[in-house]
């Protein structure tokens, strides 16, 4: 939201209204003069079918003083700027549905290409953790800067049987607590996310919904992705088991948590969406002053205002 720091200095905007009335007196006033002596030296100057580009100049001479004069109340506005530190869960689920091949070569192998991706294009001071779970949650690798330990650790994930994403959110949750300090700062509170991909719903385990609530309680929001599709199957005993992917759960999570969920069908749209995400937890709003925008506008009208003027008294070729 736009503020000021010299807010005291936008009363010179007073002016503005009493500019205009001015101009506004003053073109009446040449009217009724017109009209009583007929056709001025004025007329010989500026032509009546020349009239309109006085009033355009005169208007952007004024939106000119008026942008010039927010601009010297020194306004703030919030703007994106490089996140330094943070603290990224990569949360996995490997399940044996993710076995499915519904995303070429398979749900898991596309999922862990995408995931090194995320990983490596993070800014190097963030912190990556990862961990993995199916029937029960792993801290694979603990909150470093190591991006070769993560990806290495993402490349050698295996199926395992059953769901537990309360569990996931949990053993994450618990990954933060080994966060380093920040050698510069080390009272600082860094802010941490979890990115969570999983194609199914909790079967085992703690309730999602209360980890979810255990996340937002500690301001650590969750990034679902919903990966499949609603055709996948995996074999079992050489028989087709479906295995669609479930979005209902993960998007209470998100919501709970208070981040966001996405959903991806292929391995394209996950790398999408890793992206997206990329890009939300890598900046951050800040208020930052923004006086150089409002001066640029203002000379721009000036320029314009300008130009306008010259033409009044100009014959161009």
């Amino acid at each position: 939201m736009l503020s000021f720091l010299e807010p005291s200095r936008l009363w010179l905007l007073l002016l503005i209204p009493a500019l205009v009335s001015l101009y506004l007196g003053l073109v009446r006033r040449g009217r009724r003069r017109r009209a009583a002596i007929g056709r001025t030296m004025f007329d010989l100057v500026i032509p009546r079918d020349r009239t309109w580009l006085r009033h355009v100049a005169v208007g952007l001479s004024i939106l000119s003083l008026a942008t010039l004069t927010l601009a010297f109340a020194k306004p703030k506005d919030e703007v994106s700027v490089p996140r330094e530190r943070a603290t990224i869960v990569v949360t996995i689920d490997v399940s044996l549905s993710m076995e499915a091949t519904d995303v070429e070569p398979n749900r898991i192998e596309a999922a862990k290409a995408a995931a090194e991706d995320f990983v490596t294009s993070l800014p190097p001071k963030f912190n990556v953790a990862v961990v993995s779970f199916a029937g029960t949650a792993t801290t694979l690798v603990p909150p470093t800067l190591d991006r070769g330990a993560a990806t290495a650790a993402i490349q050698a994930l295996q199926p395992q049987p059953s769901t537990a994403i309360g569990e996931g959110i949990y053993t994450s949750l618990a990954a933060l607590a080994q966060v380093p300090p920040d050698p510069d700062d080390p009272e600082a509170v860094v802010p941490a996310r979890i990115v969570l991909l999983s194609d199914g719903k909790t079967q085992v385990g703690r309730s999602s919904s209360e980890a979810a609530e255990a996340a937002k309680a500690q301001d650590v929001p969750i990034y679902t992705i919903a990966y499949g599709t609603a055709d996948g199957y995996i074999e079992v005993s050489g028989r087709r088991e479906p295995v669609p992917v479930d979005r209902s759960e993960l998007a209470r999570v998100s919501r709970v948590s208070g981040g966001e969920a996405y959903t991806a069908t292929s391995a394209g749209q996950l790398k999408e969406v890793y992206e997206d995400i990329g890009s939300s937890v890598g900046t951050e709003k800040v208020d930052q002053e923004v006086t150089s925008r409002y001066a640029g506008f203002g000379l721009a009208l000036a320029v314009l205002a300008a130009f306008g003027m010259i033409s009044l008294g100009a014959r161009w070729p």
